[in-house]
């Protein structure tokens, strides 16, 4: 099986896979939006999708090991029905819409998230953990699963929900570490019915694996070790800079 070849491919490609990796293992929930349109830049966003999605796989299974046995059922029974939904939205969409369109939508959001945390951590004194509710977690569960399958982008949805319960950072990362497993899993079949496993990507994709399961341990490390205080921040600042690349990349796109 022919695989690419291109050592700018792998300049792009093999820190894109070390950040999801990060990301994975828990490091920083956002960090995984940078991987694409890194890998993008060199291959196009579609073939940059297919050849992660495998790779993505490998480094579910990794963290499900990890973080077995901690997580939280009830933003699971609320956020998972609806990811499927949108998993199946975005297969009946796949011919209409495009990666610029939806990077677009989840930069801008993703960055008036960061500003609404930034305005609370400057103007609410002791903001509250907010409790589930259904509706708003079954709307972001749906765009978590739509933005997944169109571009690995499930990230900012998931964690507009997620983020502001205030959930200890090991039940956080264990619970969207099994929302993302299971999405991921369900996506395999539209993927393969879309023909966009071929021989090439997943000889690729293959060539890559390897780093996987380093870089997901490397962020589970980490975030068994990092105060909470300092884990927050740290996310949403991720989620602000990715939101501006996300945005600048949707636009460039829309543009051309």
């Amino acid at each position: 099986m022919p695989f690419i070849t291109d050592p700018l491919f792998y300049a792009a490609a093999i820190p894109a896979v070390i950040f999801v990796g990060l990301s994975k293992g828990g490091f920083g929930g956002a960090m995984a939006l940078i991987g694409l349109p890194l890998m993008a830049l060199v291959v196009s966003p579609i073939k940059a999708a297919a050849i992660m999605l495998p790779i993505l796989i490998v480094m579910d299974i990794v963290s499900l090991w990890t973080w077995r046995g901690v997580f939280d059922p009830k933003t699971l029974k609320i956020m998972l029905p609806a990811g499927m939904v949108g998993i199946g939205i975005g297969w009946a969409t796949a011919s209409w819409v495009t990666a610029g369109e939806v990077r677009l939508l989840v930069g801008t959001v993703a960055l008036l998230f960061a500003a609404d945390y930034l305005r609370q951590r400057l103007f609410v004194r002791n903001a509250e953990a907010k409790p589930h509710n259904a509706v708003k977690g079954t709307f972001w569960g749906v765009i978590a699963g739509f933005t997944s399958f169109v571009s690995h982008a499930g990230g900012p949805p998931y964690q507009f929900y997620a983020l502001p319960l205030g959930q200890e950072p090991k039940l956080y990362v264990g619970t969207s570490v099994i929302f993302f497993a299971i999405v991921n899993a369900v996506k395999l079949l539209p993927y393969f019915a879309l023909g966009q496993f071929d021989p090439g990507n997943l000889a690729t994709s293959a060539v890559l694996m390897p780093i996987a399961p380093v870089a997901t341990l490397a962020g589970a490390w980490i975030v068994r070790r990092i105060d909470r205080t300092i884990f927050y921040p740290f996310m949403y600042m991720m989620i602000f800079l990715v939101g501006l690349k996300l945005v600048y990349d949707g636009m460039m796109s829309l543009a051309s």
